[in-house]
């Protein structure tokens, strides 16, 4: 056992000295400038270069503005953008790398499927690092045919480390990571016109004490596409310690949180969240989320739409304020966007706990919906107080469009004919987010297609009186409320249950303690 102890010992006083050992490479000694004008691009390649050629190293970009295409990161170096340095995307496309062909592009968008048309990008790498107190500026970055389109790309890569840095405007993605394992994201700031972390079939991540701004689109997602040729699971990962908003893009880096723009691209309100999924051919297993900060955002999204199962997920001490639509979205759907023999997939002991929302979105609650034949299972809600706006009623749901799809505002037309107002569309294959259904008929959270679903010290409230039921409950079993409380409008019942089993209510300080063996439809007081 001493021996062993030693011999470990040893080890790590090696790795220590080999890094500490670890030359600098200046990029002005290659050539840059740092002027602000001229392209840099080459030169800090060739820096690139002579550190992985002496075994490794880190790349030193001193105080200036380095404007640049493509830069390829190489195993055992680090990139190190020391504060008040700027690595800058020109606006040149043919500065860029061409995006390498990807036979299955087909089963995820063009920016989960091309890597190399990139600021910043690595492939096969090993032992990489981009640190510093810099600044990644995504000024020339596009959407289009030509250019690139991400700041940060890495592919099927281990052992990375991307800490202190700050990204504005980082295109289609601040930073994307597939196929990546043994990687840490700390003390990052993104402020960011698209997706802000996209963490794509990775294992052991840790994205801790960073500060995500992303009002069109989601802040950190994690996801499952077949960019690689395959479906890959993500494993243990944790997201702590962090803010995710959607102010006004470049109000987060300069502190003034702007909340003038009211609605990002697909019509809804500001995103800016976390969430897992849309892409979701591969599964995600084993992952913590904890301690964040949502800020004028959309709730928290969990969507396996393309065969993905989500199982073994733990949420804890999370609040919420001006959120733009559901505050929890459980959504297992079938739109099915992966290799055809793909089966449905699976959401499963979810536990979400010690939560606290203000100032939700009145149209939606809060969702947990799978789809017929296909429940979402063994959900757990603890500890969670949340305060919605209120104000609507049922006769407002019952007379929507039946096609009403990722609508702003809710638009109750003259001439449409009323319908049930418990008759949800299901939507089975499509797009998954809250809006897809509409305006839901439950202030507070709507249950269909679940089994094994538990409230526990649940506090729901508005803060304009809703008539619509708190809780609606359809095509349901074994669905538990304990000590649950819901503000109560006068000859509005509590809770609806359609085509339930086993439903109880115990210790429910507004919902009488209830047993329900079975039942089509059910109205609690």
């Amino acid at each position: 056992m001493r021996n062993s102890t030693a011999a470990r010992s040893f080890l790590v006083l090696a790795m220590v000295a080999q890094f500490a050992a670890a030359a600098t490479f200046d990029v002005h000694t290659y050539g840059a400038k740092g002027d602000g004008t001229t392209q840099d691009r080459d030169a800090i390649n060739k820096t690139i270069d002579a550190a992985a050629a002496a075994g490794g190293g880190t790349v030193y970009f001193g105080p200036g503005t380095y404007i640049t295409g493509s830069i390829h990161l190489r195993s055992n170096v680090a990139l190190q953008i020391e504060r008040g340095a700027v690595i800058e995307a020109t606006t040149d496309a043919s500065s860029y790398d061409a995006p390498e062909p990807n036979p299955t592009d087909m089963y995820q968008d063009a920016g989960h499927s091309h890597f190399h048309n990139t600021l910043i990008w690595g492939e096969n790498l090993n032992n990489i690092a981009i640190i510093g107190g810099g600044l990644i500026s995504g000024k020339g970055l596009t959407r289009g045919e030509r250019g690139a389109d991400k700041a940060i790309a890495l592919k099927l890569s281990h052992n990375v480390t991307i800490r202190d840095i700050s990204i504005l405007n980082g295109g289609h993605f601040g930073i994307l990571a597939t196929g990546v394992d043994n990687l840490t994201i700390d003390n990052v700031m993104i402020d960011t016109n698209r997706d802000g972390i996209d963490i794509d079939s990775c294992r052991n991540v840790r994205i801790s004490n960073s500060s995500i701004n992303a009002p069109n689109d989601d802040a950190i997602t994690l996801k499952g596409t077949h960019a690689l040729g395959y479906a890959r699971s993500s494993e243990n990962i944790t997201i702590t310690n962090s803010l995710v908003s959607g102010y006004d893009i470049g109000s987060l880096l300069d502190a003034t949180y702007k909340r003038t723009v009211q609605r990002a691209p697909d019509r809804d309100g500001p995103t800016g969240r976390i969430k897992i999924g849309t892409e979701s051919e591969g599964d995600f297993r084993n992952i913590t989320i904890s301690n964040i900060v949502f800020d004028r955002s959309r709730g928290l999204a969990f969507e396996s739409v393309d065969g993905a199962h989500i199982e073994d997920v733990t949420v804890t001490n999370i609040t919420m304020r001006e959120v733009s639509n559901a505050p929890f979205f459980l959504r297992l759907g079938a739109r099915m966007r992966a290799p055809k023999g793909v089966e449905v997939g699976a959401i499963r002991r979810i536990n979400i706990s010690n939560v606290v929302v203000y100032d939700a979105d009145p149209r939606y609650g809060s969702i947990v919906s799978g789809i017929p034949g296909h429940d979402v299972e063994d959900v757990k809600f603890s500890n969670i107080r949340i305060v919605y706006r209120g104000g609507l009623n049922l006769d407002q749901v019952a007379k929507q469009p039946a096609d009403l799809v990722n609508t702003f505002f809710f638009r109750a037309t003259g001439g449409v004919p009323p319908r049930e107002p418990y008759a949800t569309p299901e939507r089975e294959k499509e797009y998954p987010e809250p809006s897809m259904f509409g305006m839901i008929p439950a202030w507070g959270f709507f249950i269909r297609h679940a089994k094994g679903i538990e409230l526990s010290n649940v506090d729901i409230q508005f803060a304009k009186e809703d008539q619509r039921p708190a809780f609606v409950i359809d095509q349901a079993e074994d669905v538990e409320l304990q000590h649950v409380r819901a503000q109560k409008v006068a000859g509005v019942p509590s809770v609806v249950l359609l085509n339930v089993k086993n439903f109880r209510t115990t210790n429910g300080g507004s919902i009488p303690d209830t047993q329900v063996a079975s039942a089509d439809r059910k109205e609690l007081q």
